[in-house]
């Protein structure tokens, strides 16, 4: 731990300098790996590197060409695109230009898209491809500072009669005016990278609002330079390691696991494509990976589903595995927390190691065969769902943060992580739980504050550094944290009992294999109701065994065959809770919730308010004639 202290307090200024070092460390390692269309035009994508040094020299050329362009020390680059490597050189570029990086994510519509870069006062839009432009062709009156806009694809891209001189310019053009500057200055880059502070603003990251405008969350060059430290001072990562990296980078998590990398030195694997996972997998083997909970869901119901499709006796035999993963990993963590051996009873190994030649070496084979553990973080993983992964050898490191701290500030460690906790504080992190149970942090990764709302800054942000996570939580007598909710989303039901839904929510996705998302809601009511979308792929698997194939997703929905079978696993979610958290009825929604409507931020968190709001008809029929208290 002292090397780790004496790590994190010699750490440099920003992200930037740890860049530099690393190219300089070992320039012909293989830093990235990304996928090409084929050369033929036909057949499977196939894959290109870049070393260090490679990347390098294309990130002087871009942070040399925003140089050119006139972009400024702390000035605001916006940055446009789904995950994939020109999004890595561009970030790595505008923090070597000593500028600060504005997200925003590909989805975000073009009025959201303008309040982002106006709001930010960004002078530069780095955008994916010619959807991303429009945006800001279609709002150009309402952005006079915005000087340029950076296309990296270019396909498709022609002028506009409306577009000033030399405002638009390809990704290209932009490297090559980089290069001229180069030639006249060679030192240019290295010399704003000099010039850098910790305390400079670094990067820009808008909250997903579910209410009202984003909040834009100022992060310092110090942010990303501790975060990067931090990550490998928990040995987390090492340089030997092969991360896959899909996430998308506008979102705080993302672009933490990229200053983990520069520190670690090992190579990541980049393709942001989500419906391309299962298919990377194998090809990439990674030894960790980063996701999200919804992920693990997805693959927990496919594998539920593929089981149930293949007739009544694998489908009992995947119920009986899932049952002995478990409760081997319960007992494994369980010993290993008492004595610091991950030991299980003779006859539960035995039954393991069976379920592991029928049921979970094909699991680990599907992820790759070489994962050594997967980082959860974003949302709460069902701790059923963990236990399930934890049993099947796939080791599931949930951690805990928010754009507000830089991403990660808790993480489960290594071997002795703890299914249904967020693990321990990262090292320079501290952490204590107020009186009404909301946690409480203060570190090196905390915000500056939100950009230019010096007032919302105030409501969160103590003048000693305290951070109000606004999530309620406890501590365990040796440092583990567990979140029970967020504080907002407590229901206090009309007769007095509190109910977090997240917890009862997360109990349901561990026991129904069809759930997508379900809403728990009941805040001064006299009981519980739920909204629940069905997984279309699973869902449709089950209605082509049940009479129903044939019948589209909102037929299916409708039918009374699925009413029936969803009752059945709400019965049993309903057996193990209290009386006042309990289920009382529930209606299927028409379709599942996504991201395009609104219902999911882009990280795949539920946004209550917005989908009580639009299914306001369905909660009100669900209390219709019931007396309240």
């Amino acid at each position: 731990m002292s090397d780790t202290k004496t790590l994190i307090e010699n750490r440099p200024p920003s992200v930037a300098n740890l860049f530099l070092d690393r190219v300089a460390a070992t320039p012909d390692a293989e830093a990235y790996r990304y996928p090409v269309p084929a050369k033929s035009g036909e057949g499977p994508d196939e894959w290109e590197s870049l070393t260090w040094a490679q990347t390098a020299e294309r990130v002087s050329r871009i942070a040399a060409g925003l140089v050119d362009l006139g972009v400024q020390a702390e000035e605001r680059v916006g940055l446009a695109s789904s995950t994939r490597i020109e999004w890595i050189l561009a970030d790595f570029a505008i923090l070597c230009a000593g500028a600060a990086t504005t997200t925003l994510y590909p989805q975000t519509n073009a009025d959201e898209a303008s309040f982002i870069l106006s709001d930010s006062a960004s002078k530069v839009l780095i955008a994916e491809d010619v959807t991303q432009l429009q945006k800001a062709r279609d709002t150009r009156a309402e952005l006079p500072g915005l000087v340029h806009v950076v296309v990296i694809d270019t396909e498709g891209l022609t002028a506009e009669p409306g577009d000033p001189e030399g405002w638009v310019l390809s990704l290209a053009e932009l490297e090559a005016r980089g290069t001229a500057l180069l030639e006249k200055q060679p030192g240019i880059v290295k010399e704003r990278v000099g010039a850098l502070g910790a305390e400079q603003l670094a990067t820009l990251i808008y909250t997903s609002g579910t209410t009202g405008r984003p909040k834009g969350v100022r992060l310092t060059q110090d942010c990303w330079s501790y975060m990067a430290k931090a990550m490998v001072g928990t040995e987390l990562l090492s340089e030997a390691d092969v991360q896959y990296l899909w996430l998308p980078l506008a979102h705080v998590f993302g672009k933490a696991l990229l200053s983990g990398q520069v520190e670690a030195g090992h190579l990541t694997v980049v393709d942001g494509r989500v419906d391309k996972i299962i298919e990377n997998l194998p090809i990439v083997q990674p030894t960790y990976m980063a996701s999200v909970p919804r992920v693990f869901e997805k693959v927990y119901n496919g594998v539920a589903a593929k089981a149930r499709a293949g007739g009544g006796a694998k489908y009992k035999i995947f119920l009986w595995a899932a049952e002995v993963a478990r409760e081997w990993a319960k007992v494994t963590q369980d010993n290993f927390r008492r004595t610091g051996k991950a030991s299980a009873p003779l006859g539960l190994e035995l039954k393991h190691k069976i379920a592991d030649a029928l049921v979970y070496k094909k699991i680990r084979a599907a992820f790759g065969g070489n994962l050594r553990a997967c980082i959860s973080g974003g949302a709460a993983l069902a701790p059923e769902i963990g236990f399930f992964f934890a049993g099947v050898g796939v080791h599931i490191l949930e951690g805990y943060g928010l754009t507000e701290t830089s991403g990660p500030a808790f993480v489960n460690p290594g071997e002795a992580y703890r299914t249904g906790t967020v693990g321990k504080p990262l090292p320079g992190n501290e952490v204590r739980i107020a009186d009404d149970g909301e946690v409480l942090l203060r570190g090196p990764n905390n915000m500056q504050g939100y950009h230019g709302q010096p007032e919302k800054t105030t409501e969160v942000l103590e003048s000693d550094g305290w951070f109000h996570t606004g999530d309620i939580g406890e501590l365990s007598a040796d440092g583990y944290l567990r979140i029970t909710d967020r504080k907002k989303d407590l229901i206090k039901t009309s007769g007095g009992k509190y109910v977090a839904p997240a917890e009862v929510e997360g109990q349901f996705k561990a026991l129904c294999p069809y759930v997508s998302n379900i809403l728990v809601h009941g805040a001064d009511r006299n009981y519980c109701t739920a909204l629940i979308a069905l997984e279309e792929p699973p869902l449709l698997d089950w209605a082509a065994e049940n009479g129903l194939g044939g019948k589209s997703y909102a037929e299916v929905v409708a039918a009374p065959a699925t009413l029936e079978m969803v009752e059945g696993y709400v019965k049993q979610l309903n057996e193990g809770l209290q009386r006042w958290q309990t289920i009382k009825k529930f209606k299927l929604l028409p379709r599942d919730l996504d991201v395009e409507h609104g219902e999911l931020t882009p990280s795949l968190k539920l946004k209550r308010p917005v989908v009580e709001r639009e299914y306001k008809h369905l909660i009100d029929e669900m209390y219709a004639g019931a007396r309240e208290a």
